[in-house]
């Protein structure tokens, strides 16, 4: 069957909404890609994000593995700061063997530029503007926009993030659909007075952690907050102050870096603060209109590898329009079934890695700092099995059988 309509809107222009361009534009379609953002983002913004096993092979076939590669963050020492007792050291390549034997670390910002990079000849991109509604028909979709004129398209897919726009216009509030996990992180920029070079420092006390790594490009430090609350917290997502104010508050004592990390937060040129939470849908697809990464089925921001779930969903749906010649219902469907098993066993890491890196009690920090401590003294071939007994929940990033769609990278555009 042959699409009577191309024409795919996308709505997000950071990770899963070029991937997602990218892909049908090969296979055919005509992707229009819709960002609130006036332009795109400094390509250096955002938290670091791990591409594991499979993101990277989508990368690879996406032509783009070499600039990721190059683009790679470096950082590959993490020191458990304890303000007076000994540091403990870990090196990150032995944590990430456990996970997968592909993986890439690299700032979100720079990844959306290289995906942007890849797309920009061959999509329209309209920065600065947004979807005010959404009507289906039985042959495509009329379009309203905030800024521009409307237009008709065969399919949308909303790849717009956690809060998104699309799943509010079709779903409904996000509040039907937001699952808390009990913490909340913030990130922001500030100068590197400590001279990092490949190597992130961090502290912890119970319910608390900050880290702050470097960003070589630039020669900043990105500083990142997690920490629990019981319940959600209440404030307006627009005042920044008020997330700052909450930060400061969660941050208080003055002990280890936090006064210096925190003078620092009121002339950042970015901040990100937002609760740690999971985004579940019993279907992401209505009609003509579907979800990709975040805004259908984020596992939780910072601790839950949505970046590589958004990636390969992205690419798994594009092959799945594909195969079935534009027919949306078979594709979605397809979709749906296909990446189903890892959108599960994703929504266990979350949790998972929380009780890593935000211990919740005194005798939590302790058993985390003394697992952190012994590990580097015992022999390769254990450490390697433990680093895989604690990353069983990471190999939800295997459930998806990439093979399936290997003529995709021949497909047409």
């Amino acid at each position: 069957m042959t699409p009577t309509n191309p024409e795919v809107l996308v709505s997000g222009a950071s990770v899963a909404g070029p991937t997602l361009a990218y892909w049908l534009r090969r296979h055919g379609f005509t992707p229009t890609v819709v960002e609130r953002a006036p332009a795109l983002r400094a390509g250096l913004g955002g938290h670091a994000v791990d591409l594991f096993g499979p993101a990277v092979e989508v990368a690879e076939r996406t032509g783009i593995l070499a600039q990721v590669l190059a683009a790679r963050t470096r950082t590959e020492l993490v020191t458990l700061e304890r303000p007076g007792r000994s540091p403990v050291e870990l090196d990150m390549r032995g944590l990430v063997a456990g996970i997968s034997d592909r993986h890439v670390e690299i700032m979100r910002g720079e990844l959306a530029a290289i995906l942007h990079e890849a797309t920009r000849h061959d999509v329209e991109y309209r920065f600065g503007d947004s979807i005010r509604t959404l009507h289906q028909d039985g042959d495509g979709v009329e379009v309203t926009f905030e800024h521009g004129p409307p237009r008709r398209f065969g399919l949308v897919v909303g790849a717009d993030g956690l809060h998104s726009g699309v799943r509010r216009l079709v779903f409904g509030e996000e509040a039907g659909f937001r699952h808390y996990l009990g913490g909340y992180l913030g990130v922001f920029t500030l100068p590197n007075y400590r001279d990092l070079q490949g190597r992130m420092v961090a502290w912890s006390a119970p319910g608390r952690t900050v880290a702050m790594y470097p960003v070589r490009q630039t020669g900043e430090a990105r500083a990142l907050f997690l920490f629990r609350a019981a319940e959600e917290l209440r404030y307006d997502h627009t005042d920044l102050e008020a997330q700052k104010r909450l930060l400061r508050e969660a941050f208080g004592e003055r002990t280890w870096e936090l006064p210096r990390i925190l003078s620092e937060l009121d002339g950042a040129p970015d901040f990100y603060f937002d609760a740690i939470t999971q985004i579940r849908m019993p279907s992401w697809s209505s009609g003509r209109v579907t979800l990709v990464g975040d805004a259908g089925y984020s596992p939780a921001p910072a601790v839950g590898g949505g970046t590589v779930v958004a990636v390969v969903g992205a690419y798994v749906l594009a092959g799945e329009l594909r195969a079935a010649g534009g027919d949306h219902t078979r594709a979605f469907a397809g979709y749906e079934r296909a990446i189903g098993e890892l959108v599960r066993r994703s929504r266990a890491i979350g949790p998972t890695v929380m009780k890593t890196l935000i211990p919740a009690t005194p005798r939590q920090v302790w058993l985390t700092t003394q697992a952190l401590r012994l590990l580097p003294r015992l022999p390769g071939a254990l450490q390697r099995r433990l680093w895989a007994f604690q990353a069983r929940p990471a190999r939800a990033l295997e459930a998806v059988d990439l093979e399936r769609y290997d003529g995709a990278a021949g497909g047409s555009g």
